[in-house]
């Protein structure tokens, strides 16, 4: 019998990637929304979209329905989701992107220190390796070794995009518990953190006050594209490679976004390219090819899906 292309792990492993690359587009186009648009009418009106987006895929799909599975604990996931965010869009316009995308991808230390006390993961010195590579990359790609540009910026702003990424860390962990269901499963309980997302978000608006409403065309192309190409997709594609990856593996996967952020921000906002960038996204390629190799010394408890 003829094997299939792709298995479930280099299936997976291609799926996060994919998910980072969309992501990692994600950077520049928020920085320059947040130049014309309310960090709260931005948020809102961006899950307002994926909402709406959502419902259209269900109304196309009619034999998909919708129905949230443990709804306490998707509204736990829901609000942490938004928490990240809404901790992100408040911090990104007093500080760069690069420093933005540090903070936030510094989900993967905590990820890879957390996991093993809250999924019982086994932490492979191979997979340690690939965690301190990666981490060692961002640091590399977002600050060019020119540690005086993290003084920039008011100090508030960094901070929360700080307790951004460690909020994003506990998101991505507890998502391990959604892929235990198939795609059907794992379709409505993808909605239902769409759902409790946009409720934790939704009130927030109102502080937008008169900017709730003002939007030109650039800033709806930035939230539909924001709402669709940054969050339906990638995070569809990120739970369908978390049913056979851990939870660390995956972030480290995901910090290939960073390479992303780096070029799209050279081409969309003039930022240079340095030999420390290129250093930075050599070191996160080796990351990603370290923890994507399976560990044969890997316990049970990693290996399963």
């Amino acid at each position: 019998m003829r094997q299939p292309l792709f298995t479930n792990k280099p299936k997976a492993v291609i799926f996060t990637i994919l998910a980072g690359i969309l992501w990692g587009t994600s950077f520049p186009i928020i920085k320059i929304g947040l130049a014309t648009i309310d960090p709260f009418a931005f948020l809102f009106w961006r899950f307002f979209v994926s909402c709406l987006a959502f419902i259209v895929i269900l109304l196309i799909f009619k034999n998909i329905r919708f129905r949230i599975i443990n709804k306490k604990f998707v509204l736990f996931l829901g609000i942490i989701n938004g928490s990240g965010y809404l901790l992100q869009y408040v911090g990104m316009p007093y500080t760069t992107s690069a420093k933005a995308a540090l903070f936030i991808n510094l989900s993967a230390m905590w990820v890879a220190l957390l996991s093993p006390r809250l999924l019982g993961e086994y932490l492979s010195p191979k997979k340690a390796a690939g965690v301190l590579l990666g981490l060692a990359g961002v640091v590399f790609v977002s600050t060019n070794l020119d540690f005086y540009n993290l003084s920039q910026g008011q100090f508030l702003g960094d901070c929360l995009l700080i307790i951004s990424g460690v909020t994003w860390a506990l998101f991505m962990i507890y998502n391990k518990k959604l892929v235990v269901n198939p795609t059907s499963g794992l379709f409505q309980s993808m909605g239902g953190v769409l759902f409790f997302t946009f409720l934790a978000i939704a009130p927030f608006g109102s502080l937008a006050g008169s900017a709730f409403f003002t939007l030109d065309v650039w800033a709806w192309a930035a939230i539909i594209y924001q709402a669709i190409i940054c969050w339906l997709i990638p995070y569809y594609l990120w739970l369908e490679g978390l049913k056979h990856l851990s939870a660390s593996t995956s972030t480290v996967l995901l910090l290939s976004e960073i390479v992303i952020a780096t070029v799209a921000s050279i081409l969309i906002l003039q930022e240079p390219m340095t030999i420390f960038s290129g250093i930075g996204a050599l070191l996160i390629i080796i990351a990603i090819v370290l923890v994507s190799v399976r560990d044969h010394t890997a316990t049970p408890k990693e290996s399963a899906p």
